[in-house]
Formats: C-alpha cells, sequence, structure tokens
C-alpha cells in the first residue's frame, strides 16, 4: 500500500508540468488558428494570461518534487520539454501572429528570422542547464552556485520579456493604438527578440529569485514596501500591459546592470563577486 501511495505522490510534480504544458500548447493551436496580424489586445491579454499560469506551473513542479523528495531525471527532461514549447516556441507565435507584415517581403524575413533565433537560444539555453545540473550531482560547489544565481537568462524570465513588451505595443495603456507603424512595431520587437535570444545563452549571471533576501532595517522600510506593493497593484488592475512589462524587463536590465559594475570594478574587488561572468569554455578534441 505504502508503495502505491509514494508511486500516486511521485506523479504530482509530472501533473504540474504537463498542466503548464498544456497551456503553452493551447496557446500555439489557438493563435495558430488568428490571421497575421488579426490578434487584438484582448487575444493577446488571453494569451499572456495562460503563459503567466504555465509560468507558475513551472514555479510549482520543481518546488513539489523537492518538497516531497520526488525529484526525477524524467521530470527534468519532461520540464525542459515542456519549457522549451511554451517559453521557447509560444512567444515567437504570439508575436508572428500579432504583426500583420506581408509574407514574403524583407520585414517578414526579419521577423521571422528573431523569432528562429529566440526559440533556438531557448533551448540551447535548456540544454546547457540539463547539462550543468547532471555536473551539479557531483560537484557541490556547482550545486550551491546554481542555487543562487543562473548562467545565462532563465527561459521564463526571457518569455515574459518578449511577450510583455509585445502586448504593451498593442495596448493603449502608455502609447495610443496606431501610434507606431508596423514597421517600427516590426523592429522594435524583432530586436528584442535577438537581444533576450543571446541574453538565454550568454555567461551572465541572473539571480535566483528564491534566494533573494531582503533585510528589514527599520519600520519605514516596511511602510515603502507596502506603499510600492500597493501601487504595483493597482498599475496591475489599471495599466496590466505597462506594469508587466516593467517587471519583467526589470529583471533583466538590474542583472546585466550588477554583471557590469562587477566589470568595473575589477576582478581583485569582492564587490559583487557572484556576477563575474564565467568564462566560455572551449573544449579542446
Amino acid at each position: 500500500m505504502d508503495e502505491k501511495r509514494l508511486k500516486k505522490i511521485a506523479l504530482l510534480p509530472n501533473v504540474v508540468t504537463a498542466f503548464g504544458l498544456s497551456c503553452g500548447l493551447f496557446v500555439i493551436f489557438k493563435m495558430s488558428m488568428v490571421g497575421f496580424g488579426e490578434a487584438d489586445s484582448k487575444v493577446l491579454m488571453a494569451a499572456t494570461g495562460i503563459l503567466l499560469l504555465a509560468a507558475l506551473a513551472d514555479m510549482l513542479d520543481g518546488a513539489i518534487a523537492r518538497a516531497i523528495k520526488a525529484e526525477s531525471d524524467f521530470g527534468g527532461i519532461f520540464d525542459s520539454l515542456a519549457d522549451a514549447i511554451s517559453f521557447g516556441v509560444a512567444p515567437s507565435v504570439i508575436i508572428l501572429k500579432s504583426l500583420s507584415v506581408p509574407p514574403g517581403t524583407k520585414l517578414s524575413f526579419l521577423v521571422t528570422t528573431a523569432s528562429i533565433i529566440f526559440s533556438l537560444c531557448g533551448v540551447l539555453r535548456l540544454v546547457r542547464f540539463n547539462v550543468n545540473a547532471l555536473e551539479a550531482k557531483t560537484n557541490t560547489n556547482l550545486a550551491l552556485a546554481q542555487k543562487k544565481h543562473f548562467t545565462g537568462l532563465p527561459i521564463p524570465a526571457g518569455a515574459t520579456a518578449v511577450v510583455s513588451l509585445d502586448l504593451f505595443l498593442f495596448s493603449d495603456d502608455l502609447i495610443p493604438s496606431g501610434f507606431l507603424s508596423q514597421t517600427s512595431q516590426s523592429w522594435i520587437l524583432s530586436i528584442a527578440l535577438i537581444f533576450i535570444g543571446y541574453c538565454m545563452i550568454s555567461r551572465w549571471k541572473f539571480p535566483s529569485i528564491k534566494t533573494l533576501e531582503i533585510r528589514v532595517a527599520s519600520f519605514s522600510t516596511v511602510f515603502y514596501t507596502a506603499l510600492a506593493a500597493v501601487l504595483i497593484f493597482f498599475g496591475i488592475l489599471h495599466y496590466f500591459s505597462l506594469v508587466f512589462m516593467i517587471c519583467s524587463w526589470c529583471y533583466v536590465f538590474i542583472a546585466l546592470t550588477l554583471a557590469v559594475i562587477r566589470k568595473f570594478a575589477g576582478r581583485k574587488s569582492k564587490t559583487l563577486e557572484e556576477f563575474e561572468p564565467e568564462p566560455d569554455i572551449i573544449e579542446e578534441e
């Protein structure tokens, strides 16, 4: 009876992963039914919400597996494949369907190429993560380092960054609809896709939210934190696309800023030592 119960419990993280994968597949299939340029702000809002559910499932499956001690190689591979689809392919499909770019034009080639680069870099990021995870099983120092930061932008964060920008460009929160031309939107999104793709495969360090520790020095800090939280919630209710984009891109730029400060501080300095970019590894045959 106990063995059967354990087998049932071990399925729970994989069920959560399957839910996240279903969210990503639903977005891809649903957006495939929409014509090019016919995805309005309501459709993009729904697709964004479903991808956020997939991101939540991606956070929960690993936490549940660690909590009930049900981590397995199967679960790790399943999670990576789900992430490749939900956060590597789905965002590219959303952006391609958002833009009414005439097929066969140079602009269409640019957007398509940028989308391929983003998806490819996302898959490469996951492959490197899995290789490092295998190595960390026999390397204690590497395992501790991976808990503190990520090497390269995590693919869920990369997906939220490009999707939030796409949603913002097609919403009326700050920029009136039709203010930017289709060409301008295509260039902005293409540059964002390529930039985020590079961040995912780069050696830059990105902090893990799981290990962030905030020390409260005084009650005034608590007051300002609560005030900021109220403003963020108000912004989410009334200016969701704007607040979502700011939060998504803040994580990217804060990590890059810390890495740049570390670079200028010099390797002899211990300031932000953990954000020293890893050197490129060249394997000799």
